[in-house]
């Protein structure tokens, strides 16, 4: 579940567009007044004796792939993430449908999910059934490819892409730790502020309609270079169980707004006429990964609280 806070932030208008999103006019937020309202991930305090990233990271190398991930679901779901992922970033777009144009407004963690405390943090690649179940948790979502395009456009820091070359250990968290500590020397180079929107250090594990018939898979995108162009296309080839050191997990608010309206983002995706607002690929019937065992009901924005619901007031 996500909560509103006040939050002070100004609108500018960026110039720049991506040439794999024509069409799509982006905001980017700074720094300044009037005040305005963000989002929070509705988690418990971090706990004073919490352990850091390094300390998990540690802790979960050796362990078998379910235990690894359910180990980071649990430092997540207790509240032992930094404090600055804790306040969504707002992102603005511009999208054309039914040959009109609507203004598109949604949230999103500034980073990637990660545990441990403020300075001593992991960013961790998980499943994407994992991933849904964090969404879950916080009510949120996964974005789509052309979030992802929109997200990188409004980034406040923008790392270029770190590769580490292909080999067996890819997808080991000792690889995971590797290039993690590329991307916080990145942030350091570049003075990257904790809580700045910044993007182009991670694939996104994303939602697309081709999961509605390749169940089991995995799809990735991003990983944009300096001229905006994304490494890795939109692809669901890998298996659901394939996690490697690029993959990374943004977390979305299902709470978005279409010409300043409130919607809830899954019913958006599911929409004929409105789907296109958010994704290139078409209506998405379910909008999520399937979990172990079978999907809790999720409730619909609008009822409030209840099974996947959402307790905050739209900002």
């Amino acid at each position: 579940m996500i909560h509103d806070i006040v939050y002070t932030r100004t609108m500018i208008r960026r110039p720049d567009r991506l040439p794999c999103a024509a069409g799509m006019a982006v905001l980017c937020l700074v720094g300044g007044p009037p005040p305005a309202r963000a989002q929070v991930l509705d988690l418990p305090p971090r706990p004073a004796e919490a352990p850091g990233g390094a300390a998990i990271a540690r802790d979960i190398r050796l362990l078998e792939f379910d235990a690894r991930e359910e180990r980071v679901y649990t430092e997540f779901a207790g509240g032992n993430i930094p404090s600055w992922l804790r306040i969504l970033e707002r992102v603005e777009m511009t999208r054309q449908s039914g040959g009109r144009e609507y203004r598109v407004t949604f949230w999103v963690t500034p980073d990637y999910v990660a545990v441990g405390s403020d300075t001593d943090y992991f960013l961790v690649p998980l499943s994407p059934q994992t991933a849904q179940r964090i969404a879950d948790r916080v009510g949120a979502s996964l974005p789509t490819a052309a979030m992802v395009d929109a997200i990188w456009v409004a980034a406040r820091v923008r790392l270029d892409p770190a590769p580490i070359p292909p080999s067996p250990e890819m997808t080991t968290v000792q690889a995971f730790e590797d290039h993690d500590r590329l991307v916080r020397a990145q942030r350091i180079r570049g003075s990257a502020p904790p809580g700045a929107l910044v993007a182009g250090h991670k694939k996104d594990v994303v939602i697309t309609a081709q999961l509605d018939s390749f169940p089991g898979k995995v799809a990735i995108y991003g990983w944009h270079r300096p001229d905006g162009e994304p490494i890795q296309p939109l692809y669901a080839g890998h298996t659901d169980r394939w996690v490697d050191y690029s993959h990374g997990i943004r977390l979305v608010s299902r709470v978005i707004r279409i010409d300043g309206n409130r919607r809830d983002m899954l019913d958006v995706l599911r929409d004929t006429a409105l789907a296109g607002l958010l994704s290139d690929d078409g209506v998405m019937v379910r909008a999520r990964y399937s979990l172990p065992g079978g999907d809790r009901p999720v409730a619909s924005i609008r009822r409030g609280r209840g099974s996947g619901g959402w307790p905050c007031r739209a900002s």
